[in-house]
């Protein structure tokens, strides 16, 4: 599931090359991961101009100029993938849902939509109704919004009673954050995941916020460099402790532990994240 780290790139790629060209062509090849009917998505695309493209949690929204906006949430296995151009792949990739072409200085420039599970969620509201989008209308305030402080942290917090990584994964409480980097924020923190948050003291929960600042601020870095104009790949080689399972700690050399409750992937290091 891309996260904040890669989000926040590949965002800022898309805008670059996609801000101020015209759409001149929209095919949608499996409308499943669209939340309105084909023909309105069609006539909402089709002439208009993206004027910026920013992240929110883990959507994507691209800005149009006739006020209206993409609202993209890739879920799991969403992405998207240039089709022309040095970093593009002409041949259609089999679970394309929609691509855009887009009029191009030098030409036509291409991207597509693939989704793998078909889980990816698109809307196309007005600017006004972007309230209207089902769980970007529910989310908490993002991870690396400066609004959210120390304090703001602390009191969100103290409103939660389960394990922290599930906190941290839902977007109820903050946004960006998914199963990826939930590990390594607490692996950072040094905090077990399964903690229950009533049990933490205010030092740990002042390192726990300190930690989602530090890792998220740390990966976004990395995934940038590695991502490059690639924006359909997601790097994780990177990370500490994610999907490690077996490999030597960084930190003291104890085998990476991984477990699988609810079916989500936790991997951690039981010496140095003791419960």
């Amino acid at each position: 599931m891309p996260e904040i780290p890669e989000l926040q790139h590949i965002a800022r790629v898309l805008a670059n090359r996609l801000s101020g060209r015209p759409i001149i062509n929209v095919d949608v090849q499996k409308p499943i991961v669209i939340r309105l009917p084909r023909e309105d998505f069609v006539a909402g695309l089709l002439g208009a101009e993206f004027q910026s493209i920013t992240r929110t949690g883990k959507f994507l929204l691209f800005h149009t100029n006739r006020d209206s906006i993409l609202a993209v949430n890739p879920m799991l296995n969403g992405r998207f993938q240039w089709t022309s151009g040095p970093d593009g792949v002409e041949k259609p990739h089999a679970r394309t849902c929609f691509t855009l072409q887009f009029q191009d200085s030098e030409g036509v420039l291409g991207i597509r939509y693939i989704d793998e599970r078909y889980l990816g969620k698109i809307y196309l509201v007005d600017q006004h109704n972007l309230d209207q989008v089902p769980v970007l209308n529910e989310q908490g305030p993002d991870a690396l919004d400066g609004a959210l402080d120390q304090d703001q942290f602390l009191k969100r917090l103290r409103r939660y009673r389960g394990q922290v990584k599930n906190a941290l994964v839902n977007a109820k409480f903050i946004a960006g954050i998914g199963n990826a980097y939930s590990d390594e924020i607490l692996f950072n923190a040094g905090i077990h995941p399964f903690t229950r948050i009533s049990t933490l003291s205010e030092e740990r929960r002042v390192k726990l916020y300190e930690a989602i600042q530090e890792t998220l601020n740390w990966a976004a870095e990395i995934a940038a460099s590695e991502i490059g104009q690639r924006i359909d790949s997601k790097p994780r080689d990177f990370l500490n402790v994610h999907r490690k399972a077996g490999e030597p700690c960084p930190k003291c050399g104890n085998p990476i532990s991984e477990v699988a409750p609810n079916r989500r992937i936790t991997s951690f290091c039981r010496a140095c994240q003791p419960n």
